[in-house]
């Protein structure tokens, strides 16, 4: 896909993933290095994030969809998908507008949308000013903190900062958020047939049990697990217990 950085690792069935709105391709560096023996393991930087170009237009969620759809049939057709939160939103798109193209989806620390109230719907707009407001690295460090568990180190912290202040610019960010407080995906979750792993972090408070319910209550085929000693970036912060996990559910579908 023109413009759309992804980074690759490993030969196999594919693992396509979709990091979270203030991420990139760099946040699945532990997946991809644990599961390159089995899998082709495929992490994009979504339109304007990392080194993918910026998009010329705010983009909704089909159109990111879609772009992922064609990430995936440019490698062979089909793909197990990982979404990290707003990644688990698209991810949750591109099962029910081409169902043909997963195989199993799992959904980290996702949510349905932030059109599920309007306050949440506010707060995701406002993101997008405070960014433009005060720039990337000051956002950051601002955000970082509360997307861990309690108990992270401020080491741990100021690399989360970095990473979202390298991640993120504005025109990428603001169509994200832009996105996310347009859509409210309870009324399709019923049209996902793939199997579906919903995975959250025990101490996340972004999203957390409440989402992961929610997502869970309305997919007809999801089981939900549990991540220890994390918050809403399970797969970084507790990564062996997240790929135990995962690879164990993406697995069983072999």
């Amino acid at each position: 896909m023109s413009g759309i950085h992804v980074a690759e690792a490993g030969d196999g069935p594919l693992i396509l993933c979709l990091h979270g709105i203030g991420s990139s391709s760099a946040s699945f560096v532990a997946q991809r290095t644990a599961w390159a023996a089995s899998y082709r393991v495929a992490a994009w930087d979504a339109p304007g994030y990392g080194r993918s170009t910026d998009p010329d237009r705010r983009l909704d969620l089909r159109s990111y969809a879609r772009i992922a759809a064609a990430l995936i049939a440019a490698r062979g057709g089909r793909a197990h998908v990982i979404g990290m939160s707003w990644g688990g939103v698209i991810a949750m798109q591109l099962a029910v507008d081409h169902p043909d193209l997963i195989d199993r989806l799992v959904l980290g620390d996702s949510t349905r949308g932030s059109a599920t109230s309007p306050d949440r719907a506010r707060a995701m707009r406002a993101r997008s000013v405070e960014l433009a407001e005060l720039g990337p690295r000051p956002f950051a460090e601002i955000r970082a903190g509360r997307l861990l568990r309690p108990a992270a180190t401020e080491s741990e912290r100021r690399r989360v900062a970095s990473d979202m202040a390298a991640a993120i610019r504005w025109p990428g960010y603001d169509s994200a958020a832009a996105c996310m407080a347009d859509t409210d995906m309870t009324r399709v979750l019923p049209r996902i047939v793939a199997p579906t792993l919903v995975a959250y972090g025990r101490h996340d408070v972004v999203t957390g049990r409440p989402e992961a319910d929610a997502l869970a209550a309305g997919l007809p085929h999801a089981r939900v697990a549990v991540i220890d000693d994390a918050g809403h970036l399970a797969n970084q912060e507790n990564p062996a217990r997240f790929n135990q996990v995962v690879g164990q559910f993406l697995s069983n579908g072999r």
